[in-house]
């Protein structure tokens, strides 16, 4: 039986939201703050990145050892991510380890000392090298900066090699101290807890100065029909398409998610079963969709050898036209709605993901939906509430393309089926 969720503000405007879970043993803690790569100017391009590293690094009560011993004698995962607009640190643990756990996750987010840091950057600098030669998910990158310019959603999350190698500690601390307090911090739990004493734990060690929030954020601008390429000596072409999303607040995702899980966000999809199934042109084919405060991105990808990339865009085309102008059937509407409640729910037995879902939910004060609520809303997705998402995002001629492939006439030459505005860019 789970409790509804419970949140408490404190007099920093830090706040705290809880999920009880009684019939578990575990408890799922993490910190959320509102920075991420998109907070960042280009000569500080990674610093989120490098500072979500460095918290891991020591304080001044807790070495880099300290930390990892403290956490293996708990038996507990701990782990942190960046991505364009959060840094989140967070853990699972027995649920008698709740104040050792709060202790030092709180002591490493809010108090860096930042030693070793020069050990760090070598080790933030072989990421971003490994991430180089990976470019299926590199591929993913070169889009953004073809739909989003030179906005920093645009740039991706790693940072540049040149910037970690060279920033300041200075300028790193005064990054933390601006951007690790008040209101941008949320503290999330889910599983055996009590709200009252996390609240206390906050209220001991999670009393940063008041700060305004984020603020200050200024919208990208999607022209689309924008074509990226980077030449690199690989077996396959990666290729993506992708344009304009919707943002973390519109009421349009629960259909955004019925019509990403039809066209290729699924093992049933149009494009997986077309592209895969049917003929054999790849291995990995799908789509998936990105929200952020203010906007959004829809994005395509393909990974296929050289002789199928005319073949592989050209079902791609087709499907898109498919999907924009006719939109999607009844018997894919009613499967997509069980896919998602199904993965909905699957998710909700997990304490992390429901820790991960309130976290996000309050960072960016979007409503905190119990699940029920949450399958209402799927359930009430319509047919033409897909079919008008479908024209206005899935609209040919508004699709930027990006390749991480060894010859770019050649994907240059397959963009035609595809979108006439890409074969003319």
């Amino acid at each position: 039986m789970t409790e509804p969720a419970r949140l408490t503000t404190l007099d920093s405007g830090a706040r705290v939201v809880t999920e009880a879970m009684p019939s578990v043993r575990s408890i799922a803690l993490g910190f959320w703050v509102r920075a991420g790569s998109r907070d960042e100017d280009h000569e500080h391009a990674g610093i989120s990145h490098f500072l979500e590293h460095l918290l891991f690094k020591g304080t001044d009560r807790f070495s880099s050892r300290e930390i990892d011993e403290a956490f293996d004698a708990m038996g507990a995962e701990v782990n942190a991510g960046t991505g364009k607009e959060t840094t989140s640190v967070y853990s699972r643990f027995l649920d008698n380890h709740l104040e050792r756990a709060f202790d030092v996750l709180q002591d490493m987010v809010l108090r860096p000392a930042y030693p070793d840091i020069d050990s760090e950057r070598q080790v933030v600098i072989e990421e971003i090298a490994m991430y180089e030669d990976e470019p299926q998910d590199k591929v993913h990158d070169v889009l953004d900066e073809a739909v989003f310019g030179g906005h920093p959603l645009g740039r991706r999350v790693l940072g540049e090699a040149d910037v970690v190698s060279s920033i300041p500690v200075p300028e790193i601390d005064a990054y933390h101290r601006a951007r690790y307090t008040g209101a941008n911090i949320v503290v999330a739990a889910a599983g055996n807890l009590d709200h009252d004493r996390v609240v206390e734990l906050a209220r001991r060690h999670v009393e940063p100065p008041a700060a305004a929030g984020a603020g200050g954020l200024e919208a990208p601008q999607v022209d689309g029909a924008q074509v990226g390429f980077q030449q690199k000596d690989t077996e396959q072409f990666h290729i993506a398409f992708g344009g304009a999303g919707i943002d973390r607040a519109d009421e349009r995702r629960y259909a955004l998610s019925i019509l990403d899980a039809v066209f290729g966000g699924s093992t049933s999809s149009r494009l997986f079963r077309e592209v895969r199934e049917k003929r054999g042109l790849a291995y990995a084919v799908g789509s998936y969709t990105q929200q952020y405060v203010d906007s959004g991105l829809i994005g395509i990808y393909v990974g296929t050898r050289s002789d199928n990339v005319e073949e592989a865009c050209g079902i791609i085309g087709r499907e898109l036209a498919s999907i924009h102008s006719d939109g999607i059937s009844h018997e894919e509407l009613d499967r997509a709605k069980e896919h998602v409640k199904g993965r909905m729910v699957l998710s909700s037995e997990s304490t992390g993901a429901r820790m991960g879902r309130i976290g996000k939910a309050i960072l960016f004060d979007t409503p905190l939906l119990t699940l029920d609520e949450l399958i209402e809303r799927v359930d009430a997705v319509t047919r033409e509430d897909v079919a008008e998402l479908a024209r206005e995002l899935y609209a040919p001629d508004s699709l930027s393309a990006a390749a991480i492939a060894p010859d770019e006439d050649r994907f240059r030459a397959a963009l035609a089926p595809v979108s006439e505005a890409l074969a003319a860019a």
